[in-house]
């Protein structure tokens, strides 16, 4: 009898040792297991400056009773509707259609809280159809730069069913052909979905686009690719939505020969050598790119003691097989040559890509 009752205590006391060691086991795998996830468990990522991030969007559109519509690549609105956009940040910069900034444009107001930027344009047209963009402005110190990742933009149409292009200032504007880059006929349209096609005045002739030589995007108009002399003229375009046509302004094409670069210049006396009491001409002639403007500044031995007459112009013309170059001449007028205005004379000609200096001399017979 005691036997089976010691045998009985040893056997509880196995179970109760079996028992303990299973619940510290337990907790030892529930110890590790957390210590497992939470080593699993990524690093939150640190909120960026300015409220947006990739895949995501800054810009939104202000919509009634307070609701907000993040816009896409491209918008369709309706114009003479009042327009706000808003862009998440404490320091926010903006672009628009160049047209709002020519005019100064009332109608545009931009204000910055501390949370986003504001761009309010009341009674949009057809005309303000364009790209609008916003940027996060990154600031180190005094120096602040656009963040190009946080930057975000829609391309807003404001349709107008008697405005199916966008309107121009221009009624016959100039377009440039080089036989080393595109050109763009500038048709844009307020509705992308308007059919488009673009036509030759004389001969009249339908130019087709083939998504290869000649493309067309509503936001550009007309890309002709590989521009050459058989594409001078005069052109338009014809765009029809809902079964009505309307026709673009006119552009005259020319094809350009001075390639991009300083100025070509020649500088040329009406004589070397006067008398006192003789009148001199000292022209300074640029051959240019026919849109690139030359601006001339002259340096003479009677600078500052001399009247002189100085007068500058320009003019398209035509240098063989149709190739159009733009000549911008500046002339000097010497009056009644005194002792004091013999010496050099030096003319300085200057345009986007560099400058050119030239100089001759006028002497005393």
């Amino acid at each position: 009898m005691k036997l089976w009752v010691v045998l009985c205590i040893a056997l509880l006391w196995v179970e109760i040792q079996n028992g303990a060691c299973q619940q510290v086991k337990r907790r030892k795998d529930i110890g590790e297991n957390r210590i497992r996830k939470r080593e699993k468990m990524p690093h939150p990522h640190p909120k960026l400056k300015g409220g947006g991030g990739k895949g995501q969007t800054l810009l939104t559109q202000v919509l009634d009773k307070g609701r907000f519509l993040r816009l896409g690549q491209s918008t369709t609105l309706t114009p003479g509707k009042n327009m706000e956009l808003r862009c998440k940040g404490n320091s926010i910069g903006w672009s628009y259609p160049t047209l709002l900034d020519t005019f100064n444009d009332s109608r545009l107001s931009i204000k910055q809280s501390d949370k986003y930027s504001q761009l309010i344009l009341t009674s949009p047209s057809a005309a303000d159809t364009g790209p609008y963009s916003c940027w996060v402005i990154v600031c180190d110190g005094t120096e602040c730069e656009k963040d190009h990742e946080r930057t975000y933009g829609s391309y807003i149409y404001f349709t107008d069913k008697d405005n199916l292009f966008v309107p121009s200032a221009i009624h016959f504007e100039i377009v440039y052909l080089r036989p080393d880059r595109p050109a763009v006929v500038p048709c844009r349209v307020t509705d992308p979905q308007a059919k488009l096609s673009l036509h030759r005045e004389v001969p009249p002739e339908e130019i087709a686009a083939n998504e290869t030589l000649v493309t067309y995007d509503p936001t550009k108009g007309f890309v002709l690719q590989n521009p050459s002399l058989e594409h001078q003229g005069v052109f338009y375009c014809k765009a029809v939505s809902k079964g009505t046509p309307q026709i673009s302004t006119k552009y005259q094409l020319l094809y350009v020969e001075v390639p991009s670069g300083p100025p070509f210049v020649s500088l040329d006396a009406s004589a070397e050598s006067a008398r006192g009491g003789d009148n001199i001409n000292v022209t300074c002639t640029v051959l240019g790119e026919p849109e690139v403007d030359v601006s001339f500044t002259w340096s003479y031995p009677g600078q500052d003691h001399r009247p002189v007459h100085i007068q500058t112009s320009w003019r398209l013309v035509n240098r063989g097989m149709g190739h159009t170059t733009r000549v911008s001449q500046s002339i000097m007028t010497v009056e009644d040559m005194e002792t004091i205005d013999f010496g050099s004379y030096i003319c300085k000609a200057k345009n986007q890509h560099g400058e050119t200096i030239v100089m001759t001399n006028i002497i005393s017979k």
